[in-house]
């Protein structure tokens, strides 16, 4: 079998992130940490995926600083995955994708999960970038600068 290229080393930010959180099962193994899964089991019904896979991406999103073992809330010998500041900071992350799924993958009648503010109990503005000013801006008013340029 190949071995598995990374880009831990890359000048780009994306190429880093990707390489840690890219793989499907990741993302939606954070997705299911901020939906309150916490333990091995609870991941493998939601997600139905095979134990060697599971524990393989969750001993990486461990080893990336994204999920933290805990002890379990409730006192038992079993442990938990929480997610750490760094994993909590992929919030953005997930709602955006949200977003994109909701605009671009159903129909306009087809039902879905809605995400809602907590407090309010109302669904979530349409998040936008902004500039330095707080001017919303688009792809076409943006550029890279390279390393070394």
């Amino acid at each position: 079998m190949p071995q598995r290229v990374t880009h831990e080393d890359a000048e780009c930010p994306v190429a880093r992130a990707v390489d840690v959180i890219g793989d499907r099962w990741s993302l939606l193994i954070v997705r299911d940490a901020f939906d309150g899964i916490s333990r091995f089991g609870e991941f493998q019904r939601n997600l139905g995926l095979a134990k060697n896979i599971l524990s393989s991406r969750l001993r990486e999103l461990v080893a990336h600083g994204i999920l933290e073992v805990v002890p379990a809330a409730d006192g038992t010998a079993y442990h938990e995955y929480a997610l750490t500041e760094k994993g909590r900071d992929l919030f953005v992350i997930l709602v955006s994708l949200r977003q994109w799924g909701e605009d671009h993958l159903f129909e306009p009648t087809e039902p879905h999960s809605v995400l809602l503010d907590a407090k309010t109990d109302r669904p979530l503005r349409k998040l936008e970038i902004k500039d330095a000013t707080g001017r919303p801006i688009t792809p076409t008013q943006t550029y890279v600068r390279k390393v070394g340029t």
